[in-house]
């Protein structure tokens, strides 16, 4: 866990191919910055979590090989474009009415740049079970994060769940402001 740097003002993200790499440009910081344990989230080899934040959509560039890109699942609220060669999840944009419409989920330890905001958080952690991860080792598990300053989470932190309930509340009229 590296700390940020303040003022980083966004870089390049490479996926792990050697030949034709995709490379994805990132302009400015990224926010809500997590570790996460859901099953859906592009891993590095051997992790149990991956490290995943967002950017606004206009800030995301594909420089290269975006032709190698193909959406994981059309059917999820995240459209990740994964590389079709070695599989890392380069960017995936929220099209769908949702209080995350206009985000793209990114993995910023695919940066070639070091200073972008560090994880805050873990998020779906109980999630590491279900890809394989012994119900036993949870508590261990669990105590490392909190070690490592990262609050651990069985779905959003509270903040992100606020703003989604505030949003669902704004769409159906329940809140006005």
């Amino acid at each position: 866990m590296k700390s940020g740097i303040a003022g980083f003002s966004g870089g390049t993200l490479t996926c792990a191919c050697v030949y034709k790499p995709v490379r994805v440009a990132v302009k400015g910081n990224v926010a809500h910055n997590h570790a996460c344990g859901c099953t859906k989230c592009w891993k590095p080899e051997g992790a149990k979590f991956s490290i995943v934040a967002v950017v606004p959509h206009e800030n995301i560039t594909v420089l290269e090989n975006g032709d190698k890109l193909a959406v994981v699942d059309h059917s999820a609220l995240i459209q990740r474009h994964a590389c079709k060669d070695c599989g890392v999840h380069m960017y995936g944009p929220v099209q769908r009415d949702h209080a995350f419409k206009g985000l793209d989920f990114i993995h910023p330890e695919r940066f070639q740049e070091n200073g972008w905001a560090e994880p805050g958080f873990s998020a779906f952690v109980s999630s590491i079970i279900e890809a394989g991860v012994d119900p036993s080792e949870m508590d261990g598990v669990r105590a490392r994060l909190m070690e490592l300053g990262l609050e651990p989470y069985d779905c959003l932190s509270p903040a992100l769940m606020d703003y989604l309930a505030a949003w669902t509340a704004r769409k159906t009229g329940m809140l006005t402001r």
